[in-house]
């Protein structure tokens, strides 16, 4: 059951948790998880790996509606990465189980460090987009695809921090259409998670909806602060990064502390 304190606490996560997500269409889940178990008070590495898959899920549909009428979506490239992705998602959902929590944690983090050291190197962010799956680029895109898709399921995650990159180097989109477009990777993604953790019982529903409640206020900041933000692709590739390696080098402190390695 959660208290009032816990509930206060998962709101104001919540509310971290959705904003990011506006903001750069990723990093939602990379900071519920350690709210989940450092702020919240969740004892469970996997219960709060799952329980955080599925309020990002939902919080990344909200976000993704305010994307997609503003008509940053490129859907046909959105639909083809999800597809195959979602297969991905499923295996690595049933080998994360599996492995040790904290283990998974410190992982993941490793992960983090990489990607943000490839957004800070910088990425190709042209003022006019390719076409998102024509012919040259299918391949690229289901590739990448089922990778992050692998990924996202192994770490219980919705992945847009690494669907953004992974958008960015198999199409050539800008920055804010990769964004919106990765939300649409990250709801199919978190979803089919979401699923295979309910199916094993590591999911706290009423977390979940508390983190969701705080989510959708704060995905409304984001998201218009990422608008104003993609006139200057620079500077949002700059906080993408910057979000990465402060959480990346947390959790793996955090997760060295717990298996005693510090």
């Amino acid at each position: 059951m959660t208290d009032l304190t816990q509930a206060a606490l998962g709101l104001g996560s919540g509310g971290i948790i959705g904003f990011t997500l506006g903001l750069v269409g990723g990093g939602g889940s990379i900071l519920a998880v350690p709210l989940l178990l450092y702020v919240v008070g969740m004892a469970d590495p996997h219960r709060a790996i799952g329980t955080s898959a599925l309020a990002v899920t939902v919080n990344a549909l909200f976000n993704l509606a305010s994307h997609a009428r503003a008509g940053n979506v490129r859907w046909q490239c959105a639909g083809l990465f999800a597809s195959a992705g979602v297969g991905g998602a499923l295996v690595g959902a049933a080998c994360g189980k599996v492995i040790n929590g904290q283990h998974l944690l410190f992982l993941f983090a490793l992960v983090m460090l990489g990607v943000g050291g490839l957004m800070a190197r910088g990425c190709r962010t042209g003022a006019q987009a390719s076409t998102p799956a024509g012919g040259a680029t299918v391949v690229p895109v289901l590739l990448y695809g089922v990778a992050t898709g692998f990924c996202s399921g192994f770490f219980g995650i919705g992945g847009g921090f690494l669907i953004v990159p992974a958008l960015l180097a198999a199409t050539g989109m800008p920055m804010l259409n990769a964004i919106a477009t990765s939300l649409v990777a990250v709801c199919a993604f978190g979803l089919t998670t979401s699923v295979s953790y309910a199916a094993a019982g590591m999911i706290d529903l009423p977390m979940a909806t508390i983190l969701v409640a705080g989510g959708i206020a704060g995905g409304l900041g984001g998201t218009q602060a990422a608008r104003r933000l993609g006139r200057q692709p620079q500077r949002l590739r700059l906080i993408f990064a910057c979000l990465i390696f402060i959480v990346a080098f947390y959790m793996m402190w955090r997760s060295a502390r717990a298996m005693g390695l510090l």
